[in-house]
């Protein structure tokens, strides 16, 4: 991320933080998606050094998941980024405070899966996290409707965007959401590691 161009004053940056235990087309499907609709320049993959709502087990090594990443991020706007670890930070809220003090000349958008806007408010300081940054929550199979009715997308019906002004997101200041539409990718690193260990 000290990339000259990232630092460029009022550059519209989404955050995808994840395990990427390991990385998968699915992730990258959902980047392509936000990057358009969004009209951001660029996507920062923010690999965890370890999710405190993940079991440990079945958890690869972090150098191997930001390995999987960098393989994955076949698109040069897509920034694979190993911050969190650098800044000692497992929590969204402190990455997310971390990263709005460091960089305050940078438009962020954290974006989210339907899935776990079910479980945002399981999240530490969830209610920061929505006054810290715009969200967009990109559609899952299964969730989609669900993240729409969930206890978190009522308490912020009021800061909600209509999907065609989704562009307008970076810009705002928060607490801002939008629910994006689109093609759903059934791709699941759940699946990919049952995969890998009973091959067909």
């Amino acid at each position: 991320m000290a990339r000259r161009e990232l630092l460029t004053p009022g550059l519209k940056v989404g955050l995808l933080g994840g395990s990427f235990n390991p990385a998968h087309e699915g992730h990258l499907h959902i980047t392509k998606m936000c990057l358009k609709a969004l009209g951001l320049d660029r996507v920062w993959w923010l690999v965890s050094p370890g999710n405190p709502l993940k079991p440990v087990k079945g958890m690869a090594p972090f150098a191997e998941r930001l390995a999987s990443a960098e393989a994955m991020a076949r698109d040069p706007r897509i920034v694979v980024s190993d911050i969190e670890t650098r800044l000692g930070t497992r929590y969204t809220a402190d990455t997310l405070a971390a990263l709005t003090g460091r960089f305050p000349e940078i438009r962020f958008v954290w974006l989210m899966g339907a899935d776990n806007m079910l479980q945002f408010p399981k999240w530490r300081n969830w209610r920061e996290i929505a006054e810290t940054v715009p969200i967009a929550v990109y559609p899952r199979p299964g969730y989609t409707l669900k993240a729409r009715l969930s206890p978190a997308a009522t308490a912020l019906r009021e800061a909600t965007l209509d999907a065609s002004d989704a562009a307008l997101l970076p810009h705002l200041v928060p607490p801002a959401l939008a629910f994006l539409t689109g093609p759903e990718s059934t791709y699941s690193a759940t699946e990919i590691r049952a995969q890998a260990k009973h091959p067909a």
